[in-house]
């Protein structure tokens, strides 16, 4: 990979965190229904990445670059608990990816 994709591809990360920062309404839940991942999908990647890399970088740590805040804190202010028709859809989801 060149250096420029290297950026680009850095470019696009910077701009869906910041995304998914906006997005407080599109819960995790969400997320993992359509798309297969969330939030703490990116955290758990973003930790591997620097594992790979022999940098240390915790759970908590990884969740914080992510959400863009201590994730308990995030958590409280914008993720309510799961509707019933969420946890429905994320068992149904859960079929079809597992």
């Amino acid at each position: 990979m060149t250096d420029s994709a290297t950026e680009l591809e850095a470019a696009a990360f910077r701009r869906l965190l910041a995304h998914l920062r906006e997005r407080t309404d599109v819960q995790n839940i969400d997320l993992m229904i359509v798309g297969g991942f969330c939030r703490n999908c990116l955290a758990d990647w973003y930790r591997e990445a620097a594992a790979e890399r022999g940098i240390d970088f915790d759970k908590d740590a990884a969740r914080e670059r992510i959400y863009g805040e201590p994730f308990a804190q995030w958590k409280a202010k914008h993720q309510p608990e799961a509707t019933p028709e969420q946890l429905a859809a994320f068992a149904k989801a859960q079929e079809r990816h597992g």
